[in-house]
């Protein structure tokens, strides 16, 4: 039956608002060995409990307003689309989590039923931005393309010390017709990773309004970047790649409080005060999309305060548990044990240098007056939010995932996210005298319901919240 249109609800082909969204890869292991998802499951229906609307044939949308996709050999968990506006990148990330929180919930469920265990690898993570701007005001100086090359001179030093760990090897960028992406490695502690992507939107969105974007316009507005940097092509898709051979020495793997890089100027700095500058300069722009949480956590991170993964000797095992070992609300053990990690003679020593790095080059730095070590890492989770499902009583309930309750802030809903919310649940829409039911999700832009008479509609997601209907 092809799908028709309600003629009360004209077709429209894009969003009316500027959105984010995330997207996380994870290797699949199965009694510790590493398994293709199609081959095992054949689609995600193959392992989860419950009814799920069917985006493709190898995508289901998930009860808790993402997506889950089995691509390439690996699952992917997507975000809804979330409009730009204060504490999106708080919403963004607790959403990531949500969804990785409802797959780790099903491979428990599926585990007792089979007596396999199934353990969730991190790979990748794509901050997705919205691209909006007019084509009248486009010019050649302003292309997602230019947009692209720019942002692969700024945003890998600061997203490398935020997130990134000692077997990382590269930050990419990647142009789309509306809207910009950017990869990393996926970090598997939530606090982390929400300064991370509020820095990440904060830059793309402060520079999207700029001018040009001409590598001049840094210069021009006296923010530094690294000499001998060249960011490469791509190798499989269009797009930029900073890998660590394009830098002079690996990011990675140096110590990033020593000052032995040089920048386009001249002058001699360390990585994490390169990251720093780059920051506060965007300072106003990440506050307005972030939360006072990730802002806070962001620059404890930058000014040396609190430990970044890159002040670990190693990749943390968290990484290769991801929703069990590492989870929403949690923080992972090497950060949150960090001063006990200093009675090791070597990272001792480690520290030492560092710090005596710093106390030289303190009179050189304009920076806020530190915190106490104490009281960065009494800094709560970041927050508790509202709940997806209320079935909580219904849920399995295993020792290794059960966790105190959180004292944090709640954070509301977006109007993107609670329409994404009411389809993952299967909720039906009633407008005037019809009831809807949603039968598939197409796409972030759309939706596809049958009418009580068997009819097919799609609606797009503004469309749906522009309606005076309510969700049953």
């Amino acid at each position: 039956m092809p799908v028709t249109h309600d003629e009360r609800f004209p077709y429209t082909s894009e969003l009316e608002l500027p959105v984010i969204g995330l997207e996380a890869e994870f290797k699949v292991f199965v009694d510790d060995v590493e398994i293709v998802p199609e081959e095992k499951w054949r689609t995600p229906a193959g392992f989860i409990d419950r009814p799920l609307i069917r985006r493709t044939n190898k995508s289901m949308q998930l009860p808790t307003g993402g997506a889950l996709y089995f691509d390439g050999g690996v699952i992917e968990v997507v975000t809804p689309v979330i409009e730009i506006a204060p504490q999106c990148t708080a919403r963004v990330v607790r959403s990531l989590w949500e969804q990785i929180g409802f797959v780790r919930e099903q491979f428990d469920r599926w585990e007792l039923k089979t007596t396999e265990h199934v353990r969730l690898q991190a790979f990748s993570c794509h901050v997705n931005i919205s691209f909006e701007l007019a084509r009248d005001e486009r010019s050649a100086d302003r292309t997602v393309q230019k947009l692209a090359v720019l942002l692969a001179h700024l945003l890998p030093i600061p997203a490398i010390l935020l997130g990134a760990n000692r077997r990382s090897t590269g930050f990419g960028v990647r142009p789309r017709r509306e809207r910009i992406e950017l990869t990393m490695d996926f970090t598997p502690d939530p606090g982390l990773m929400s300064a991370a992507v509020a820095l990440i939107v904060g830059i793309v969105r402060a520079v999207i309004a700029w001018p040009s974007y001409r590598l001049a316009e840094l210069d021009a507005r006296g923010i530094p970047r690294l000499a001998g940097v060249e960011p490469g092509k791509h190798p499989s898709r269009k797009g930029w790649i900073t890998k660590d051979y394009h830098f002079p020495r690996s990011p990675f793997t140096s110590d990033v409080d020593e000052r032995v890089w040089r920048t386009t100027s001249g002058d001699a700095i360390s990585l994490r005060e390169l990251a720093l500058a780059i920051a506060t300069y965007f300072e106003p722009s990440i506050a307005e999309c972030a939360d006072s949480f990730s802002v806070r956590l962001l620059f404890s991170v930058l000014r040396g305060e609190t430990p970044s993964l890159l002040d670990l000797p190693d990749r943390p095992p968290a990484y290769d548990d991801v929703g069990s070992a590492a989870k929403w609300g949690a923080v992972i053990p090497e950060l949150e044990n960090f001063t006990s990690l200093m009675e090791s003679e070597s990272l001792r020593e480690h520290v030492a240098a560092r710090e005596a790095r710093r106390a030289r080059h303190v009179e050189e730095i304009e920076r806020a007056p530190r915190r106490r070590r104490s009281d960065v890492e009494l800094l709560a989770p970041p927050w508790a939010g509202e709940s997806t499902d209320r079935r909580t009583s219904q849920r399995v309930t295993l020792e290794r995932r059960s966790t105190p309750p959180l004292l944090s802030p709640t954070l509301s809903r977006s109007a993107y996210e609670r329409v994404f919310l009411n389809l993952g649940n299967g909720r039906r829409l009633r407008i005037g005298d019809d009831i809807l039911t949603p039968v598939k999700v197409k796409g972030w832009y759309h939706s596809i319901f049958t009418t009580t008479n068997g009819e097919e509609r799609m609606l797009s997601i503004d469309q749906l919240l522009a309606c005076s209907g309510e969700w049953i």
